[in-house]
């Protein structure tokens, strides 16, 4: 049945990491991030109706830290939870994709201009060894470890404009994109793109061009809101058997 979250996707891609006695605490961050990277790699895909009792069984907890961080990711915008129907992970128009990348252009865009005015030396050379290690990742084919160092270093950038209010805005809205911006990574003419697109992030954030980035930056996001508008809509699941 589609409505398992087990049986949708193997066991052994829904593990979660063998941290054994975790406090309290611990254990939700635990939860909540792993639960968080199964829906960014699209392990769990948009529509997924989430079956608490195998994600227990399958992560070796009780329903209580589930719940907690469902209710986490629920106010993230990645999980709907329904009354009626429990929880799903969240699956956005075209509309709100399209609106979504558009806000998020202009906030990155701001923040590479910012930075550039604001960034130390230490902080460019950190962006170019997480760059550096991007692209050997792209060599070897790897994309979640590709995608792990992008993030940071969009991350960075945008906590090197010293704006605490664009950077709240900025992680509350980016949540809402991250599987899309990694699945958008798919198609390799695409992934060889966006990281070209990077080599130029690097070079104009080195000559603290800050125009010159910000328009990279907007036009990376655009690209990438392009990239998933054009990819083509997943098979409709088979009906549950009665």
């Amino acid at each position: 049945m589609q409505n398992s979250a087990i049986e949708a996707h193997p066991a052994q891609d829904m593990a979660a990491p063998a941290v054994p006695r975790l406090e309290r605490q611990h254990l939700h961050d635990t939860v909540v991030e792993h639960l968080r990277n199964l829906i960014v790699e699209a392990v769990l895909p948009p529509g997924t109706k989430l079956n608490e009792r195998e994600l227990c069984e399958t992560m070796g907890i009780s329903r209580t830290p589930l719940r907690e961080a469902l209710k986490v990711l629920a106010v993230e915008g990645l999980i709907e939870i329904s009354p009626n129907r429990g929880a799903s992970v969240y699956k956005m128009t075209e509309t709100e994709i399209w609106e979504t990348f558009e806000f998020m252009s202009g906030l990155e865009a701001l923040a590479g201009e910012l930075a550039c005015e604001r960034i130390t030396a230490v902080e460019v050379a950190e962006i170019k060894a997480l760059h550096y290690a991007m692209l050997a990742c792209k060599a070897q084919g790897d994309l979640p470890g590709y995608y792990s160092r992008n993030q940071t270093i969009h991350n960075k950038i945008n906590e090197a404009a010293r704006n605490s209010v664009l950077h709240e805005t900025y992680l509350s809205m980016n949540r809402r994109l991250q599987a899309l911006r990694f699945k958008s990574n798919f198609k390799p003419e695409k992934w060889d793109s966006a990281a070209h697109d990077h080599d130029e992030m690097i070079a104009a954030l080195d000559a603290r061009d800050g125009k010159r980035l910000a328009a990279v930056l907007r036009q990376h996001l655009l690209d990438k809101r392009d990239a998933v508008m054009n990819m083509p809509a997943a098979p409709a699941a088979p009906a549950p058997q009665r």
